[in-house]
């Protein structure tokens, strides 16, 4: 009986701990979702009455060039992310576990995009990339490479790339901190076999650490996919979406449409779409992936 009421009171305990994380999770997570899904059948400012419209939402959103452009945009976003973050990170955790004079010097460089704010880092790079005094421009000046000056932010050809840079900047240390933590629990006696067999430092890359590390390169790639698909903040600070729709996103569109334009039933229309592409493509690409995740 002792042993049935200590253990009663113990789950009772933790389940009291859990509900004020379970209270903020249903009211700005869970709760939204339908909410959404609700008000995108309305025309609403976010104020005044409501006035139903039925699916005219949905309808008027897959006809919108601009919502269609901002998936575009927004995939490319995910290509890009997992083509440059996935490597750099996993190159320098390889680099950062070994013992060479220094390394916790570096690990602090590395890491420190990371400390800063989104806002911090797009205002950073917005001064990098102005055309006049910035640092990118001054640079090829220096060089001799003028002619290779740019609008960065301003041209609506490369405004999205120029966008997308600090944004990787900014990832890649966090991903390199959890490809370091994988690669220190990879068991020595493997690296130890592997020198024995005369294997050299790329042949025990390829054979021993990245297959080891299959399963964390796939979690991170789906941190990738859906931190891309779902991204605001930079990109917001840095264009707005602009030039002319360059480089707008699924969720700048949402916020514009939501809290600029005030048109809070055709935002709503935006988010549950975001949140059903990046459900859809999250779930088909851990399907795809199913058996390395359990390996």
């Amino acid at each position: 009986m002792k042993t049935n009421n200590l253990l009663s009171n113990k789950y009772f305990v933790a389940a009291l701990f859990l509900v004020p994380a379970l209270f903020f999770a249903l009211v700005y997570l869970i709760i939204p979702i339908p909410l959404s899904a609700y008000y995108s059948l309305f025309k609403w400012d976010g104020i005044g009455a409501m006035k139903f419209l039925g699916i005219d939402n949905w309808a008027q959103l897959f006809s919108d060039t601009v919502f269609w452009k901002s998936v575009i945009n927004n995939f490319k976003l995910v290509a890009i992310s997992l083509i440059i973050q996935i490597p750099i990170a996993l190159f320098l955790a390889v680099l950062l576990t070994r013992q060479i004079k220094g390394i916790n010097f570096f690990k602090t460089i590395f890491f420190i995009p990371m400390l800063l704010s989104s806002i911090a880092v797009a205002f950073l790079w917005r001064y990098m990339y102005d055309p006049t005094f910035g640092l990118i421009n001054g640079i090829l000046n220096l060089v001799g490479l003028g002619h290779l000056t740019q609008s960065w932010l301003g041209d609506s050809s490369i405004a999205f790339y120029a966008a997308a840079a600090p944004i990787q900047w900014r990832f890649i240390p966090l991903y390199m901190i959890i490809f370091m933590a994988a690669i220190s629990g990879i068991p020595e006696q493997l690296y130890e076999a592997a020198e024995i067999d005369g294997a050299n430092n790329w042949q025990i890359f390829f054979f021993v650490t990245l297959p080891m590390l299959r399963g964390t390169v796939i979690n991170a790639s789906v941190l990738i996919i859906v931190g891309s698909l779902k991204y605001f903040a930079m990109i917001y600070a840095l264009t707005g979406g602009g030039p002319n729709h360059a480089s707008e996103l699924m969720a700048t569109y949402l916020y514009t449409k939501s809290f600029t334009e005030m048109n809070m039933g055709y935002g709503s229309t935006v988010s549950v779409a975001l949140f059903l592409i990046a459900l859809i493509v999250s779930v088909l690409f851990l399907r795809f992936n199913k058996k390395d995740i359990r390996n």
